[in-house]
Formats: structure tokens, sequence, C-alpha cells
């Protein structure tokens, strides 16, 4: 995003406001974490010495820059000021060829009720206008709700990739 130029942040739908994380916050970061399936990677999941800690997530909050057009952003309910979980753009590797990769996680209690496909077209909205051509998603084959989010969204499979411990990864793409 060129200097000067507006974030374009906080994002808002009829029912959220996505804007970035608050230090106060952590504890619902490592929450999420602490919800996550099994086959998640081992990387992305709290280890066995209790790590990433509260303090390791407000620590990460704190040294964060205030997201301009990629960036995890709090989901926080309209009607209560909850935080429900995160929806953005997390910069693509090379099975995105680079390109920004929609990234969303709800804590359990707040699925199926559509937070993260609202979410997630805020974000593609924030994306688009913020000169982005395409959106890559990549999801595990067995999570099979995040699937049914992207194909709401418009995403289509582009190929799958193998992992010998964690299953298929479904490699998605998205047209702005």
């Amino acid at each position: 995003m060129p200097a000067g130029a507006s974030t374009g942040l906080p994002l808002e739908t009829d029912r959220l406001l996505l804007r970035p994380w608050r230090v106060s916050e952590a504890a619902i970061q490592r929450e999420l974490w602490t919800e996550r399936d099994p086959r998640v990677p081992a990387r992305r999941r709290i280890d066995a010495d209790g790590r990433p800690t509260v303090a390791d997530f407000e620590e990460a909050i704190s040294a964060a820059a205030v997201p301009s057009s990629t960036g995890l952003l709090a989901v926080e309910l309209k009607a209560d000021a909850a935080v429900v979980g995160y929806c953005g753009l997390v910069e693509g590797g090379p099975e995105t060829e680079g390109e920004p990769e929609l990234a969303y996680e709800l804590l359990r209690r707040f699925w199926g009720l559509g937070y993260a496909t609202e979410a997630s077209w805020a974000v593609i909205d924030w994306a688009r206008s913020s000169g982005h051509r395409r959106l890559w998603a990549t999801v595990w084959a067995w999570n099979v709700e995040s699937l049914r989010v992207l194909a709401k969204l418009g995403f289509a499979e582009v190929r799958s990739e193998q992992h010998p411990v964690h299953g298929t990864n479904r490699v998605t793409m998205k047209r702005l």
C-alpha cells in the first residue's frame, strides 16, 4: 500500500467489526490454539511446554504493525463486543505464487453462525480495494467446515498437495 494511504480499517459488516488485535485479547488468541484439531501441524498448536503462552501472544500483538492490505484482524461481534476469532490476509508462499492468502479461525462456540463467511466477504472487499487481483486459501481436506465456507465465497480448487502426516491440503483460489 502506498505511503500515507488509508488502511480502510476497521472493516464493518452488519454484525461484525474487523480490526487490529488489542494486547488485552491475547488470551483469546491462545484459546484458538488450544481448540485446534490434533491433525493441525504441531507448529500451529500449543506445545508440550505450554507455548505459546498468553505472554507470548501479548508480545506478538504489541510488536505487530497495523495491517495495511495484509494482516489478521480480530473479529468482534457488534452486538456485545465479544471477539470470536480472526479473519484476514497472510502473505502467501510458493503454493500461492506469493499472493495473499485468506485466513480465518473462530472459537468453536461460534461455528455454524455464518461469521466466518461474513468476515471473509469483508476481507475479500478489502483485498480488492487494496489492488489484489487474486486470493488464495489452503485448507486440509479433513476441514470440511472451512471447505464449505470457501465454496460459498467462490474459491475453486486449483490443486491438492499430499502431506505424509497431515493428509491432503487443498489449494484454492478466487479471482477478484
